[in-house]
């Protein structure tokens, strides 16, 4: 992670509505977020949740309704159109469609913003050249984007927003369109990109797996409010809002699933090193065997975290021992689930 200081972007009591009167529909309603420089944030939530419009606020493509969008010690909702281009040069974008222009080559690609600002012909072919070699494509500075794949337009595209040395890059659902492995790839270069240029990384996305693959930070969106945020870590181990719960935990742990009669508890793992004897550990050290009904969990850093929604024996004394035994394991965390028809 490249080193994270003062904030790079502050957004303030920020609302954004689209028309008026009875069809306006309020997209973002008193958003606040504090985004430090050099680390990578992330934006989630499901579709319709607002991020888009967010990310396009934050480089002012789409002008608030009300409130501030400071970046780098300027609110951006002050300055005048020119003030504004110059401004955009320190905070560009990728997009999950590329947006690269067709009839250009990779290396005319990455030239064409140099090009809006004044820079020299062979300053810019030298620099865009650089910058290729950075994303991993040296070798395709004279190939078209139809000639290339979804991962290598990204790469160009991400080449091309680096041109004028940004201090923040937006990524737009940059890697929706993009295979399980090439995604891993694209993020694997944005943290490269991060730690190497200090660059400030801000994600938005509707996939956890995303998140918890590079992101420090993330502010869950929930029908144009920000829900919850925080250390990715910490809304992983206690998501405390139903947006963040179904997004950390979308696979079955509910309540619902607990069949009738049944006694069952809910454990929630906090970033403990390993969860996978627990079970085993359950029947050999209380005799006690218990049934999974459901689970989501995943390993982010070495550390364990989800939950797991075990169904105990009726047997009161050995359901107690079960659960007495858990509650003294380390970075568990233990409740009873009742049935509810």
């Amino acid at each position: 992670m490249g080193t994270v200081s003062e904030s790079i972007i502050q957004i303030q009591h920020l609302t954004k509505t689209f028309g008026t009167g009875e069809s306006a529909v309020h997209a973002l309603e008193d958003i606040n977020l504090d985004i430090r420089q050099g680390e990578i944030f992330g934006i989630i939530g499901l579709s319709g949740a607002g991020k888009s419009t967010l990310v396009r606020c934050m480089n002012l493509l789409e002008r608030p309704t009300s409130g501030h969008v400071i970046v780098d010690g300027k609110d951006m909702t002050t300055l005048s159109e020119k003030e504004l281009r110059l401004a955009r040069r320190d905070v560009t974008m990728i997009f999950q469609s590329f947006n690269l222009l067709m009839q250009r080559t990779c290396l005319k690609n990455v030239c064409f913003p140099m090009e809006l600002t004044g820079v020299s012909a062979p300053a810019a072919r030298k620099r865009a050249l650089e910058l290729l070699d950075l994303v991993g494509l040296a070798d395709k500075a004279d190939a078209y984007p139809g000639q290339l794949s979804g991962g290598q337009k990204q790469r160009v595209a991400i080449a091309r927003a680096l041109a004028t040395n940004p201090k923040v890059l937006l990524c737009d659902e940059a890697t929706s369109a993009l295979d399980p492995t090439t995604t891993l790839s694209i993020l694997a270069l944005l943290k490269n990109l991060n730690e190497t240029l200090g660059v400030t990384v801000v994600i938005i996305t509707h996939q956890m797996s995303v998140i918890e693959e590079i992101c420090s930070r993330v502010a869950i969106l929930d029908g144009g409010v920000v829900a919850e945020q925080g250390d990715v870590q910490e809304i992983f181990s206690n998501p405390k809002t139903d947006a963040a719960r179904q997004l950390v935990y979308p696979g079955g742990i509910r309540a619902e699933q607990v069949p009738p009669s049944s006694r069952a508890i809910r454990i929630s793992f906090n970033g403990g090193t390993v969860y996978q004897p627990l079970i085993a550990s359950l029947a050999i050290d209380c005799g006690v065997k218990a049934n999974i009904l459901g689970a989501d969990t995943r390993n982010i850093n070495g550390h364990a975290f989800g939950t797991m929604l075990l169904s105990l024996p009726q047997e009161p004394a050995e359901a107690a021992r079960a659960i007495g035994y858990l509650r003294s394991q380390p970075n568990l965390t233990i409740e009873e689930v009742e049935y509810h028809a």
